[in-house]
């Protein structure tokens, strides 16, 4: 049994690079890197809680109308419906996971 599923990803600037690192029947996670200038365009999940796991760097969270910086280690919670994004405005890479439950349709 593997237990660290984590990949590495190594994103050029402006770029945002994905890997699935758990797909149930009922959750999602995936890990993004965001490289510098990159952006997780705003979306929503209507049937699904979304948790971003900030693991390296410091990221700005979009989250309705409002931006955060949250610096790893973070947690941030975006219910279900909330328009959510993130963008590198550093000039590191960042990287987080998000955990989709349950897994949206």
């Amino acid at each position: 049994m593997t237990l660290d599923r984590l990949t590495d990803l190594s994103p050029d600037p402006g770029d945002v690079e994905t890997a699935e690192l758990v797909v149930t029947d009922d959750v999602l996670v995936k890990t993004f890197a965001l490289g510098p200038g990159a952006e997780l365009s705003p979306h929503e999940h209507d049937d699904s809680t979304n948790v971003f796991h900030v693991l390296q760097g410091t990221v700005t969270v979009i989250q309705d109308e409002e931006e955060e910086e949250i610096e790893a280690p973070g947690v941030v919670l975006h219910e279900r419906g909330v328009v959510h994004g993130a963008r590198n405005d550093t000039d590191e890479v960042v990287v987080f996971t998000a955990s989709l439950c349950p897994l949206p349709s």
